[in-house]
């Protein structure tokens, strides 16, 4: 389909970022057209998730692939979480910073719908269950500095250094 520019810290458009993300109401085409656009645009940037309002669509679907797992989410909701991890995060729209010791439940069950508007429901843990939290957070204006305990916990990487410490198998922004 078609690769979108994804919205960065700074952009004038950032404004997205913040603001939470309005309900799919109709599941039509266009849906069909958005998700497939966004497999496109986070693979090639490349990533392991992305949420709409990152290519500056302030709807509630997102789109996430980690080893075996793949998810199309459209109006997710968090129905279970459990368990408590720390863990080091990046972010598409956040290019060139990683965040450290970012709490994320070890476990979590996800409902909403798929791409043709049937319901779906996840449970997911370790790895995917944080990309899956990390992107419900962009659908409600949320970003993984929001969650940082410590500023020193948000450091400045390097492509290559973001490469070295990505989880195995994971993908991170290329910049």
């Amino acid at each position: 389909m078609a690769i979108r520019k994804i919205v960065v810290l700074g952009d004038p458009n950032a404004g997205i970022l913040r603001q939470k993300a309005k309900k799919v109401s109709r599941f039509d085409a266009s849906i069909e057209r958005l998700v497939k656009d966004m497999w496109d645009t986070m693979r090639d940037a490349p990533g392991v998730g992305l949420a709409a309002p990152q290519i500056g669509v302030p709807l509630r679907v997102l789109v996430a692939e980690y080893e075996d797992d793949r998810a199309v989410l459209i109006n997710p909701e968090i129905t279970k979480a459990e368990g408590e991890e720390r863990g080091t995060e990046g972010c598409l729209s956040i290019p060139g910073y990683q965040g450290n010791n970012i709490r994320r439940a070890t476990k979590i069950t996800v409902k909403g719908r798929n791409e043709k508007g049937t319901p779906v429901k996840i449970t997911a843990t370790g790895h995917f269950a944080r990309i899956l939290q990390h992107e419900i957070d962009h659908l409600d204006g949320i970003l993984y500095l929001d969650r940082l305990d410590r500023k020193e916990d948000l450091i400045e990487v390097s492509e290559e250094e973001e490469e070295e410490t990505a989880p195995e198998g994971a993908s991170v922004a290329k910049r």
